[in-house]
């Protein structure tokens, strides 16, 4: 396995326009696409240093030109020609995985580009695809009297009878009124079904909550949008050059041009099926001592958990309060939303559904340092409907005006952002939009005040929740 970038997806979001029945391609799928069009060739003609030369600047500091033509030859070539090939997935509009298939073996390539479109990420694995479904119909509270009943049953039926799927909460808000379902089991084998109230990790929705608490303290006039990061790091940290043009909304809509993830989180994760959990605040700030950036800041979208992570850093050191304690006292207390929380208590994780990764084993729940306000929120689909509700009609009080600040545009080049979310369009409407991911769960909400709908999906399985939410869009708004 060759290996120059380990990815931690937090949130899967699709920079795509939506177009039914299918997804458009975006721009950088198809830069994407045409390098891995060069690499299937290189590689069928055991090419070696033109493999190489498609390397950009972190490939080629991971392996010299004569370690990548050693594994090539020895690890690569042996395996023949590819003969068939397609893409598997395209993640937050930067990461393909493709599936290869050779004479004997079949596996998956995952690759992405930095910004001048060379292999950052070059990464070949055993190829693993779900295709059985349950021997049974797995159990839900879907009654099928009217005809969202069966639009919700006909979209979800596929995704929870697959093999690798446990649990899912499904809620939606349409017209005022609020219709929820639920499927499958909080645990393997135990044969309850999830419930209003179970809980479920909710990974990058978290975002949108630190974009509100931005945007509250922005109108009690203890922040700008505007102000530079460096004002709020230590001296020793922001007299890195490259931190002089971050401000705190470019932190909040990924435009602020910092990496994804730290490049010393994983060399300091403990476990990792657990990666955030001891990266602490000396790492952060010793990271940003000398971080450069992948792109001017400001210039173009570019998905950071590092930038959410700091920017919750800061609201917390102006508060003098946890992200937990921000979120509970400025959202969570106000909405009474009682599920909604970054730590379990013992009351709570006895509600807490099990998480399981793509094939479907069991595996560890996330826990969060420093990083919290990137993805650390655990809710309900009750708390969220809620939530959505509240940003669908905010209230003229403090909370209210600090969501509605949220859905101020502040970015259209490549994606157009407000505060953390996200505006995609589905058959011609547009949705505030995030999503949610972490090795064991998915989640999905999207709403529009327009139309009066919102569509919430909580699963504890890290198969992705994104496609049957669209699908719902798509059936419900019409």
């Amino acid at each position: 396995m060759i290996k120059f970038k380990n990815v931690c997806c937090l949130s899967l979001f699709i920079a795509l326009v939506y177009s039914a029945p299918a997804f458009a391609q975006s721009r950088q799928q198809v830069k994407t696409d045409s390098v891995f069009a060069l690499v299937q060739k290189y590689f069928n003609a055991q090419k070696a240093d033109s493999l190489y030369s498609l390397g950009g600047e972190l490939f080629k500091r991971t392996l010299t030109p004569e370690g990548f033509r050693s594994v090539a030859n020895q690890q690569l070539f042996p395996l023949g020609d590819i003969k068939g090939s397609s893409l598997v997935s395209f993640v937050n509009n930067k990461v393909s995985t493709y599936k290869l298939i050779f004479g004997a073996v079949t596996l998956q390539l995952q690759m992405s580009l930095d910004q001048d479109n060379k292999l950052d990420l070059f990464l070949f694995q055993p190829f693993t695809q779900v295709t059985a479904d349950k021997l049974g119909q797995a159990a839900s509270t879907n009654k099928l009297l009217t005809p969202m009943d069966k639009v919700i049953e006909s979209v979800v039926r596929p995704y929870i009878q697959k093999a690798n799927t446990v649990g899912l909460s499904v809620g939606v808000l349409k017209d005022g009124k609020i219709t929820t379902y639920n499927y499958g089991e909080t645990t393997k084998g135990n044969k309850q079904l999830p419930t209003l109230h179970t809980i479920f990790e909710i990974g990058s929705i978290t975002k949108t909550f630190t974009a509100t608490l931005l945007a509250y303290y922005v109108n009690e006039g203890k922040v700008k949008l505007t102000d530079p990061v460096i004002k709020y790091l230590p001296d020793s940290v922001a007299k890195n050059p490259e931190l002089k043009l971050i401000t705190l909304q470019s932190l909040s809509n990924h435009t602020s041009g910092l990496a994804r993830i730290p490049d010393n989180l994983e060399a300091k994760a403990t476990d990792e099926l657990n990666p955030y959990k001891d990266y602490t605040k000396q790492q952060l700030f010793a990271y940003l001592k000398t971080c450069k950036l992948n792109n001017p800041t400001g210039e173009r979208y570019d998905y950071s958990n590092l930038g959410v992570g700091l920017l919750g850093s800061i609201l917390s050191k102006l508060s003098g309060k946890t992200f937990e304690q921000m979120v509970l006292e400025i959202i969570c207390r106000p909405l009474v939303m009682s599920s909604t929380t970054q730590h379990l208590s013992p009351a709570r994780l006895s509600n807490f559904a099990t998480v399981y990764n793509t094939t479907g084993e069991a595996t560890t729940a996330w826990d969060f340092d420093v990083l919290a306000p990137c993805g650390a929120l655990h809710s309900s689909v009750n708390d969220l409907l809620v939530y959505a509700k509240a940003n669908m009609n905010p209230t003229p009080d403090k909370l209210g005006k600090a969501l509605e600040l949220t859905h101020q545009i502040t970015f259209s080049k490549d994606a157009k952002m407000a505060l953390a979310w996200h505006i995609i369009v589905v058959d011609g409407v547009e949705y505030y939009f995030h999503n949610g991911g972490t090795y064991g769960s998915s989640s999905f909400l999207a709403f529009n005040a327009q139309k009066n709908l919102a569509v919430v999906i909580l699963s504890n399985s890290a198969e992705s929740t994104d496609a049957i939410g669209v699908k719902m869009l798509q059936a419900l708004q019409k």
